[in-house]
């Protein structure tokens, strides 16, 4: 197995357009979730980096796929997040165009990271990435966010709800995640590692 340089992470692109995606065969990881579920802090967390992925101040305004270079190993793929209720029909229609584009173009995620907000449950938007997700074959993971806002009956009603979620594969892992918790980025790192063959 291949040897991760945390320390070695650079954003190689912000991507608007497939004339930029990139053109290597590093295998890609995607996160995919609804705005402001998380992403950035997740990323972060995994990375093992305060500010790397910058948290927005206006959610849902970024319509660009930022590509991070990890170790020169592969990509970690951060899409702009879905379903920002303020967002106009032209930046709805961009968003949905990027996206569409990446995961139907020759660099198609390896696996997908789908973002679950643990306090609502799979939105609309969510159920329509893990249909499209479940369609496609693409191999994905789901992690719960933000489960510090939730008391341990919340918890486990909301756990099992996601494991019972008929758009959710029998296969597809469930992890829980809080940024302001330590535990949660470590499993999620390592499951992703194992699916990449790095370590």
């Amino acid at each position: 197995m291949a040897k991760i340089n945390l320390n070695n992470v650079i954003l190689r692109m912000s991507a608007g357009t497939v004339s930029q995606f990139p053109k290597d065969s590093l295998p890609h990881v995607a996160f995919s979730g609804r705005s402001n579920v998380g992403k950035s802090s997740l990323i972060n967390k995994l990375l093992m980096r305060k500010g790397l992925a910058r948290v927005s101040a206006a959610p849902g305004k970024t319509v660009t796929i930022n590509f991070y270079d990890v170790d020169g190993k592969f990509y970690l793929v951060d899409l702009p997040g879905y379903g920002y209720a303020k967002r106009s029909a032209q930046e709805r229609s961009g968003w949905s165009r990027i996206v569409d584009q990446y995961l139907s173009s020759s660099s198609f995620p390896d696996v997908v990271v789908q973002l679950i907000d643990a306090r609502i449950g799979p939105t609309t938007d969510d159920n329509t990435m893990l249909s499209f997700l479940n369609e496609t074959g693409i191999p994905y993971i789901v992690v719960a966010t933000k489960t510090d806002k939730l008391n341990k009956t919340e918890f486990e009603k909301m756990f099992q709800a996601l494991r019972t979620h008929p758009l959710i594969a029998k296969d597809a892992e469930i992890f829980p995640f809080s940024a302001l918790k330590p535990e949660g980025a470590g499993d999620i790192r390592r499951k992703i590692f194992s699916v990449l063959n790095v370590n």
